[in-house]
């Protein structure tokens, strides 16, 4: 067995979690992290004036705990990829850019990196939801919105986005362009959306309407399910549907060749998913 690897999502900044994170970390040594979005305190921040609030959480907390491992004499530090997600705002990108400068972690959002013998690709887009923070949203497969959400082009930015993208860039688009070089049975996906119509994105919508239409109980992304049915990566890692676990019984998933994870999860404990990547199918997720 290789050295396992850990995955994480969704910690939403609670600090309790990031505490149990960071220990585990230390004293299970796992050769890398993956961190799948919505890492800090709520992005409604950014709708608010306390300005400083992410900032703070970055020094405390990211910075500080990082750097601690990172600093232990003869500790094998791992290799962090993170990603955002939906929830993290586009205003608090350069401090995760800081980060990746300073060796922390890799930010990988939109982007493919080689890690050993494998190919890691972030994604951290997510598609229309009822939120109004869209840094991390776009059309996923057309501009269709889903009964009760919000387009990208209506909702909030935090950083400047041209209408042109808005209205015509799709994460479909987006996904087609960062699968045409990487060896898909060596890639390993890091999303913050789970696929559509999966045990990984199933939300507490049952019985609901939005002026009369039924709401879809299922809101992952259709460009990532096809994604996946078409070049079936080693490994797809999600998050973002907290109570899809909970629901369905499942945070694994098998789709042909791929093997997809969440560790999404709608309680109060840390959801650790702990993997070997080249028997992710034996993967396993503990609430700490």
């Amino acid at each position: 067995m290789t050295t396992p690897c850990f995955f994480v999502s969704d910690l939403h900044g609670k600090k309790a979690r990031y505490e149990k994170f960071f220990y585990a970390i230390e004293t299970q040594k796992p050769g890398a992290v993956f961190m799948g979005g919505d890492l800090l305190p709520s992005g409604l921040y950014q709708l608010s004036a306390n300005e400083n609030r992410c900032g703070d959480f970055f020094d405390e907390v990211l910075f500080a705990g990082f750097s601690a491992l990172k600093n232990k004499v003869g500790f094998p530090y791992p290799e962090v990829f993170l990603i955002p997600g939906n929830d993290d705002g586009k205003g608090e990108e350069d401090r995760f850019l800081e980060g990746d400068t300073m060796g922390l972690w890799h930010y990988v959002p939109n982007d493919v990196v080689v890690w050993k013998n494998w190919f890691v690709l972030g994604y951290a887009y997510v598609p229309p939801s009822p939120f109004l923070l869209k840094d991390w949203e776009k059309y996923d497969v057309s501009a269709y919105v889903d009964p009760g959400c919000v387009s990208p082009e209506d909702g909030f930015h935090s950083s400047p986005v041209s209408k042109y993208e808005l209205r015509y860039s799709t994460i479909q688009k987006d996904l087609e362009k960062l699968m045409t070089e990487p060896d898909p049975s060596r890639t390993l996906c890091l999303f913050h959306s789970p696929p559509y119509q999966t045990n990984l994105d199933r939300a507490a919508l049952d019985g609901k309407k939005f002026e009369h239409v039924p709401l879809d109980t299922h809101v992952g992304s259709i460009a990532i399910r096809r994604m996946i049915e078409e070049k079936q990566p080693r490994i797809t890692l999600h998050g973002h549907v907290h109570e899809s676990a909970r629901l369905t019984g499942h945070w694994k998933q098998q789709l042909g060749a791929t093997t997809m994870m969440s560790a999404a999860h709608d309680g109060t404990e840390l959801a650790l998913v702990i993997f070997d990547p080249e028997h992710p199918e034996a993967g396993k997720r503990v609430l700490l």
